[in-house]
């Protein structure tokens, strides 16, 4: 035990790959260490898709037969000699991961993020290095996604705007039905008042088609405020989430760069002083081997969660805007055109007189008004004159 780290032994075996004959792991072992151990487990391998094995797991034999003492390359000779089967015995780190998440690790993960957001004048001119995880497309779309919510945004309110209006437009019609209604009754002459009685019904089924438009518009607008307030958050969530465990298993590759000591690496070898991790062969930088392959796991499952999502972002964002336009646009022309139909008597029987002329019969003193201001004698005056010059002429 090492810091509450345990051992677990066991035995797997796994088949090997018949085009390259080999399980698809890298290892680590003398004339410097004292143990062969898995540095790394290459994707879609055998050894990967066995999921028992993991970076940092000491390798004790390979087909019953004991690795102590041989190095590197006779072990793998040892794996690629075999059958199409290889039965490896090993010891496995039970260590949590949480234990290799150090501060260094966090104050890693910390700089990749100020680096993130600074050029790459800046930060040639800091001598800061950028990696090339840190120049990630998909962490660029947050800021994308920033944009289209600005639009969801606007579009919504516009939308509500043409709706509130429209059911406006739905109540003028409403009272011009109810006051020509009212004309229509008190309109003595039969005809002209079955005509207003017409064009007051009219009114009021515009009205009432107007509300049933209104509530066939409405799911729309509610479609994109499902769009704006759960698809857009969710996607920029699972960003953000993809964006710390990038950063995580970026630090743990710098970390063991480190430890590894790569810089100097060519300078340890005309030294031939060998590296201490790698002489040791210690717990912690197996624990560090175990956290970046977990980091590593985790960053493709989220990388591909969040391809996922922006795929399905964009093609509803396509597509379905798109046919949410085109539904209006049709809900529209429709109903104009059921209006136009009725105003101009389509839903009449043939018997029925036309809407338009309406006549009406009106007293001659219909549009005499008495005035709400006296006649001065010289308005008087000014009209005689008038009228005596008119007659002259």
């Amino acid at each position: 035990m090492f810091r509450g780290i345990k051992i677990t032994s066991g035995v797997v075996t796994i088949n090997k790959d018949p085009k390259t004959n080999r399980i698809g792991i890298e290892i680590v072992g003398p004339p410097h260490c004292r143990c062969i151990y898995i540095t790394q487990i290459l994707e879609n391998s055998p050894a990967a898709l066995n999921g028992i094995l993991e970076s940092g797991d000491e390798l004790l034999a390979i087909n019953n037969e004991r690795v102590s003492g041989r190095d590197r390359m006779e072990v793998s000779q040892m794996i690629r000699s075999s059958g199409d089967r290889v039965t490896l015995k090993y010891n496995k780190l039970d260590a949590d991961i949480q234990q290799g998440k150090t501060l260094d690790i966090v104050l890693k993960k910390v700089k990749h993020r100020l680096v993130e957001h600074i050029s790459t004048t800046t930060t040639d001119y800091l001598g800061m290095s950028r990696a090339i995880l840190i120049n990630d497309s998909l962490v660029k779309r947050f800021n994308q996604l920033d944009d289209l919510e600005k639009t969801y945004r606007c579009l919504i309110d516009h939308t509500e705007r043409v709706l509130g209006a429209f059911d406006a437009l739905t109540q003028c019609y409403k009272e011009f039905g109810d006051s020509f209604a009212e004309i229509g009754v008190r309109e003595p002459q039969p005809r002209a008042s079955m005509s207003l009685m017409r064009f007051a019904e009219y009114h009021r089924r515009m009205e009432r088609f107007g509300q049933m438009l209104i509530e066939v518009l409405k799911p729309i607008s509610r479609s994109f405020g499902t769009y704006l307030e759960k698809a857009i958050p969710d996607t920029k969530q699972t960003i953000c989430k993809y964006a710390d465990v990038k950063f995580e298993f970026l630090s743990y590759c710098l970390k063991i760069d480190e430890l590894e000591g790569l810089d100097d690496i060519e300078d340890s070898s005309s030294t031939s002083v060998p590296l201490y991790p790698i002489v040791t062969g210690n717990y912690k930088y197996r624990l560090l081997l175990k956290c970046k392959q977990s980091a590593r796991k985790r960053f493709l499952a989220l990388r591909e969660d969040v391809l996922t999502k922006i795929g399905l972002l964009e093609n509803k964002r396509v597509h379905d805007i798109v046919d949410q336009f085109q539904i209006i646009a049709s809900q529209i022309a429709s109903f104009n055109h059921e209006i136009s139909w009725m105003i101009l008597g389509g839903d009449n029987d043939t018997n029925e007189p036309p809407l338009f002329p309406i006549e009406m019969d009106l007293k001659c003193t219909a549009f005499e008004y008495n005035s709400v201001q006296p006649v001065s004698e010289l308005d008087s005056f000014n009209d005689v004159k008038n009228i005596f010059v008119l007659y002259l002429n």
